[in-house]
């Protein structure tokens, strides 16, 4: 009966990974005649036609939901076994005054501007949280930290999947007409897109060290979530009885697929990992990429996003535009540009 069970998973996940699969092979190919376009962003805009005039069909549910994150979070590791750990260091640690600056930018503004526009505090927060740190990762732990409803959860990753695909398709543009370097446009996609599918994507267009870069800030960015989940919980449980208050186990929210990646850069560090493996390496972190952002566009909602109602939308679009700037700014400032 067991096996029966996980056999019938088995087989929903692998006949819904078909459509993501199929716009992934055709995005990559376009993306090797039109580099400048890239496999990620032309799977995004698919995915995103697709699931507009197909819409999520039942049976494809576990397979787009199975691309959209493992295959993706797989992906990221695979990216981590082509850098060493010295490269991780000094890359988080470079960007540490930029991703402290827009984060409290972010925090600020989020706060300042959703009060001003008397957006319901849930939403407000998460929206912000997701804006801040790390899209939709971030909203779904903090949802459970500060006891967010469904309809605040859903409109607030509504929001972030929004400028997700914004951020995919319009910052590889956006790099080459500020002329970015690779370094640059890494640290800026890193920092001022939400969600760390689409900082692959859209850094993965722009060119290998770019995705090197924005990989690595924003995983480092990612950790954010730890002090500032705690911080919400203690301060929560502050204005509750004692024994009605809750704990969040700090180690709990650190993300599997982040210490698998660094696991992976430590592997590549002692030379374990032969040379003839890196080009099969580079091709499925990226082709894996691909596919997942064809499951990211194919459960893209346009519906959804006019059902959220035009102000939390506006604040997402205001924080990301504060984020987006600021980085720039921090990063001109601490002479990067």
């Amino acid at each position: 009966m067991q096996f029966s069970i996980f056999h019938t998973s088995y087989s929903k996940i692998l006949i819904g990974l078909i459509p993501p699969l199929g716009i992934g092979i055709i995005a990559w190919g376009v993306g090797q005649i039109i580099p400048i376009l890239g496999g990620p962003v032309v799977a995004i805009l698919i995915g995103l036609i697709v699931g507009q005039i197909f819409g999520l069909r039942q049976e494809w549910t576990d397979g787009v939901a199975f691309a959209s994150k493992k295959i993706l979070q797989g992906s990221i590791v695979l990216l981590g076994a082509g850098m060493s750990l010295t490269q991780v260091a000094q890359i988080g640690g470079s960007g540490l005054p930029i991703m402290i600056g827009t984060l409290a930018i972010c925090l600020i503004g989020g706060l300042v501007i959703g009060r001003a526009m008397n957006i319901e505090e849930q939403i407000r927060s998460l929206v912000t949280y997701g804006t801040a740190i790390c899209g939709a990762s971030a909203i779904a732990t903090m949802s459970v930290v500060i006891g967010a409803s469904g309809p605040a959860i859903a409109v607030s990753i509504t929001v972030i999947v929004l400028y997700n695909v914004l951020g995919a398709v319009l910052f590889p543009a956006i790099g080459h007409i500020l002329g970015l370097s690779q370094e640059a446009f890494g640290m800026w996609a890193g920092t001022a897109i939400n969600d760390t599918s689409s900082v692959v994507a859209a850094a993965t267009v722009y060119g290998a060290v770019a995705a090197t870069y924005a990989v690595v800030v924003k995983l480092t960015r990612t950790l954010a979530i730890i002090p500032l989940a705690l911080f919400r919980s203690w301060s929560l449980n502050s204005q509750i009885p004692l024994e009605k208050r809750h704990t969040t186990v700090w180690y709990k929210l650190i993300p599997p697929f982040l210490i698998l990646f660094i696991v992976a850069a430590a592997v590549q560090s002692l030379g374990v990992i032969p040379s003839g493996w890196n080009d099969p390496i580079h091709f499925l972190a990226h082709f894996g990429t691909t596919v997942a952002m064809a499951a990211v566009g194919m459960s893209s909602s346009l519906s959804a996003i006019r059902e959220a109602g035009w102000k939390p939308v506006a604040l997402g679009g205001i924080l990301w535009f504060l984020v987006a700037t600021s980085s720039l700014i921090l990063q001109w400032m601490c002479g990067n540009l």
